[in-house]
C-alpha cells in the first residue's frame, strides 16, 4: 500500500492523471461552472456545535438542552430550517427540531407497523430520511422492511413494503425489502432505497412501482450495470443535481455512484498524507456543486470529498471532537451540516469555525445510566461467580510483537471454549453492521451499547446457526462467509448470542464507540475485590526517557536543571478468587510531592490523580501516553504482564495529555514522591508507595 489510498478501480492511475480526471466515472454527467451560490470551500475549518439532546438515552420533548433521543439516526432539513430526526431504539418516532430549538414528536409512538396521523402511526426502527419538493418526508422503516411517507400535515402512510423481510419487485403494496436503511428522492420524484440487507439499490416510481436499479444476489464489490454490480451493506444515499445517485457502501469502505441506467462505478478517492481510506462510510450529504460529505462509522469523523477525489477531515482531527456514531448527515442551507450521533444521543451542527468556538459537547453524557443487567454475567450461571481476567485500560499488544498496541476497552470474563455467551440485558441492535470478524479471534456482536467479543456469533461450536435472528451468508461457492444481524433485531436477557471461540474468554464492553465506560460499573453477582493493588517499583525518567539511576544515601538524585521528570509506577491488582498468576490493571493512579518529614507540599495536599480509567479515551495513541515502553506483553505471549504507568501524564475523562514534574520549582533538598494507586473498588496500595529523592 502506498501513501496514497485508492478505493475502487483505480489501479494504474497516476496522481497527475487523477488530477486531470473528473471525480465521477466517465458515464456520469459533467458539472459545468457553478452559477449562483459560491462554490463550496474545500477543507474549511469547522467547529462542532451542540443542537439538541442531553446525551442520555430517553424520550423527552421540549427544550433542546433537556430533550432526549434513544437512537437519533437519519436527518433531513426542510427549507424553513426545521430539522427532522428518525429516532429509533425504544422510541420509534420521527422527531422535529424547530427553528426555536424546541424538540417535538411529529409521528410515531410504540414499536409497530401502523399508518395514521401523528402519534397514531407506528414505526419499527426508523433510519434514513429524505424530503421531496412538496415537503413530504420519506422514512426508511428498517424493522418494518418498508418505506413510509409523512405528509406536511403529519399523515403517515406506507409507500412500499409489506412489513415482511424479502426481495420482490412490482407494485408497491406487494414489493418486499430487507431492512432498508437509506432513502433519497431525485428531481423526478423517484424514491431511491438502500435495501441494505438485500445489498441492492431499489427505486420506487411516482406511479408506485418498485424495481431494482443495481445489485445482485450476493454481497460483493463489483462495478457494472444492474444485477451485475455488487454492493455490501449499503446504508445511505444522496442524489446530486444530475440525478446521479451516491451510495455509502459500508462494508466495502467505498463510495459508489449509480446513474439512471443502473451503471455502477466506484468513486476515486485519495488522501494526500497517506492515511487509510474511509472507515465504514455510514451517512452522506452532497452539495449543489458535487462536494460530498461522508460520516465514518469506524472513526466518528466527518469527511469532505472534493470533485477530484481529495478527502479532507472536517471534524474529528482531535479525538475529543469525534462523534460516537454519526448516523445521519444533511445540509442545512447555512453553509453548515446537521449530524446525528446515534450512540451519543445528540444532534449537532457542524459550522464554520468562529473566533470564539462554543464549548465542545460531544458523545454520551458521562453520567448516562448504564444498561439494566441485574447483576447478570454473560455466561451461565448468570447469577453465579465468574473469574475476571482483564479490565478496562490495561495495556495490550498485537501479533506483530508491539507490546503497547492499544488499551483494553472492556472486561474479560474467563470461560470454556464452546460455552454459550448470554445477553446480560434486554437490547435492540442499533448498528447496521452489528456482527464482525467472522471466524477470527476478534469476532463479536454489538447489542445496543453492549458488545460481546471473542465468540462465534450466532453459532454453536460446530458452526450451526442457533437462531433465525442470525443470518448466515454464504459466498457464491456456497461456503459460510459471515453472520448478519439486522438493525432493529431484539434480544432478551439470557438469549444465546454465540459460543466462546478459542480465546477462552468473553470480552464485554459498554458504551458507544470511542466512549466506552468501565464495565465493572455494571455490577456482577458475586464479584468482590478486597485486595489492595501492589506496587513493584517507582522509577524516574528524564524527558528523553532515560532513567535517573544515580543514588545517594538511599535517595534517587534528581538534577534541578532537568526540564522535566516523568514518574513511572509499576503496579498491578487482583480481585477476589483470581488465580495466583493473574495480574490485572489498576483503575486510578496519582502522585504527591512531600517534604522529608512526609508533609505534602503546597499544591500537593491531594494526589494529582492523572490516570483514571473511568472511560475509554478516544485517542488510539493513549496507550503510549498511559504506559511506559517496557509495559505489557504481546497478546500471544506467556510472560507476566507488566503495567508501568506514567503518572505525570494525563489519561482520564477521555482526555489524553503528556506532562512532567518540574524539579526546578523546588529548592535543593530531600523530598518524597508518594504514589496513590487504586483499584475500582477503592482499595489503595499501602506498601512501597514512597520514593526518596534528592534535588540538587
Amino acid at each position: 500500500m502506498t501513501r496514497r489510498t485508492w478505493l475502487g478501480l483505480v489501479i494504474g492511475l497516476t496522481a497527475a492523471a487523477l488530477a486531470a480526471t473528473f471525480f465521477f466515472d466517465p458515464f456520469a454527467p459533467r458539472v459545468g461552472p457553478v452559477v449562483g451560490p459560491a462554490p463550496t470551500p474545500l477543507g474549511w475549518a469547522a467547529q462542532l456545535e451542540w443542537l439538541a439532546g442531553d446525551g442520555i438515552g430517553g424520550d423527552r420533548d421540549g427544550l433542546p438542552q433537556a430533550a432526549r433521543f434513544a437512537d437519533p439516526y437519519g436527518v433531513a432539513v426542510a427549507g424553513d430550517g426545521t430539522v427532522y430526526v428518525a429516532d429509533g431504539g425504544d422510541n420509534n418516532r420521527i422527531r422535529r427540531i424547530g427553528r426555536d430549538g424546541q424538540v417535538a414528536t411529529l409521528a410515531g409512538s410504540v414499536e409497530g407497523f401502523r399508518d395514521g396521523a401523528g402519534t397514531a402511526a407506528a414505526f419499527h426502527t426508523p433510519s434514513g430520511l429524505a424530503l421531496d419538493r412538496a415537503g413530504n418526508l420519506y422514512v426508511a422503516d428498517t424493522g418494518n422492511h418498508a418505506i413510509r411517507r409523512i405528509t406536511p400535515q403529519g399523515i403517515v402512510s406506507t409507500l412500499a413494503g409489506t412489513g415482511v423481510a424479502g426481495y420482490r419487485d412490482g407494485p408497491a403494496a406487494q414489493a418486499q425489502f430487507n431492512g432498508p436503511i437509506g432513502v433519497a428522492v431525485d428531481s423526478q420524484g423517484r424514491v431511491h432505497v438502500a435495501d441494505t440487507y438485500n445489498d441492492r439499490i431499489r427505486v420506487i416510481t411516482p406511479e408506485g412501482n418498485v424495481s431494482t436499479l443495481a445489485g445482485g444476489d450476493y454481497p460483493g464489490f463489483v462495478d457494472g450495470t444492474g444485477v451485475a454490480a455488487r454492493f455490501d451493506t449499503p446504508t445511505a444515499l444522496a442524489v446530486d443535481r444530475q440525478d446521479v445517485l451516491w451510495v455509502a457502501d459500508l462494508r466495502n469502505n467505498a463510495i459508489r455512484h449509480v446513474n439512471a441506467d443502473g451503471v455502477v462505478g466506484t468513486a476515486r478517492t485519495w488522501w494526500p498524507d497517506g492515511a487509510t481510506g474511509i472507515g465504514r462510510p455510514l451517512a452522506l450529504a452532497i452539495t449543489r456543486d458535487g462536494v460530498l460529505y461522508v460520516s465514518e462509522m469506524s472513526g466518528g469523523r466527518i469527511l469532505q470529498i472534493a470533485a477530484d477525489g481529495h478527502i479532507r477531515v472536517i471534524t474529528g482531527h482531535a479525538r475529543q471532537e469525534r462523534l460516537s456514531r454519526p448516523a445521519g448527515l444533511a445540509l442545512d442551507g447555512r453553509q453548515s451540516l446537521i449530524a446525528t450521533d446515534a450512540t451519543g444521543y445528540r444532534v449537532h451542527r457542524i459550522a464554520p469555525r468562529t473566533a470564539t468556538p462554543p464549548p465542545l459537547i460531544a458523545g454520551p453524557a458521562p453520567h448516562a445510566p448504564l444498561p439494566q443487567t441485574q447483576g447478570r454475567w454473560p455466561l451461565a450461571p448468570q447469577q453465579g461467580w465468574h473469574e475476571v481476567v482483564g479490565t478496562l485500560g490495561e495495556v495490550r499488544g498485537n501479533f506483530r510483537n508491539e507490546n503497547r498496541d492499544h488499551l483494553h476497552s472492556g472486561l474479560d470474563i474467563r470461560g470454556d471454549i464452546g460455552q454459550p455467551v448470554l445477553a446480560i440485558a434486554d437490547g435492540k441492535v442499533a448498528s447496521p453492521h452489528a456482527a464482525w470478524g467472522f471466524g477470527g479471534q476478534g469476532e463479536g456482536m454489538g447489542l445496543d451499547t453492549l458488545a460481546y467479543i471473542h465468540m462465534r456469533v450466532g453459532r454453536t461450536a460446530r458452526g450451526e446457526v442457533t437462531d433465525p435472528r442470525f443470518q448466515l451468508l454464504r459466498d457464491e461457492a456456497g461456503e459460510p462467509e459471515r453472520i448478519r444481524v439486522r438493525r432493529g433485531t431484539r434480544f432478551a436477557a439470557g438469549d444465546v448470542l454465540g459460543t466462546i471461540n478459542p480465546m477462552a474468554h468473553v470480552h464485554l464492553s459498554v458504551g458507544g464507540s470511542g466512549y466506552e465506560r468501565n464495565a465493572i460499573a455494571l455490577g456482577f453477582t458475586g464479584y468482590a475485590d478486597s485486595q489492595p493493588p501492589r506496587i513493584d517499583g517507582i522509577h524516574l525518567l528524564d524527558t528523553l526517557d532515560q532513567p535517573l539511576a544515580e543514588k545517594e544515601r538511599g535517595h534517587v538524585v534528581v538534577p534541578r536543571e532537568l526540564s522535566g521528570v516523568r514518574i513511572v509506577v509499576e503496579a498491578w491488582d487482583q480481585v477476589d478468587r483470581n488465580l495466583p498468576r493473574r495480574r490485572l490493571g489498576l483503575y486510578a493512579l496519582g502522585y504527591q510531592i512531600l517534604d522529608a518529614t512526609g508533609r505534602p507540599l503546597p499544591g500537593y495536599e491531594s494526589p494529582r490523580m492523572n490516570i483514571e480509567f473511568n472511560r475509554m479515551p478516544p485517542d488510539p495513541d493513549a496507550v503510549m501516553v498511559a504506559y511506559a515502553a517496557d509495559s505489557g506483553i504481546t497478546v500471544h505471549g506467556s510472560a507476566v504482564t507488566r503495567f508501568q504507568y506514567v503518572v505525570t501524564n494525563r489519561v482520564r475523562d477521555g482526555v489524553v495529555e503528556t506532562g512532567s514534574w518540574q524539579p526546578s520549582e523546588l529548592p535543593a533538598g530531600e523530598y518524597l514522591i508518594r504514589i496513590t494507586a487504586l483499584d475500582y473498588s477503592g482499595n489503595a496500595a499501602g506498601a512501597r508507595r514512597d520514593l526518596k529523592i534528592l534535588l540538587r
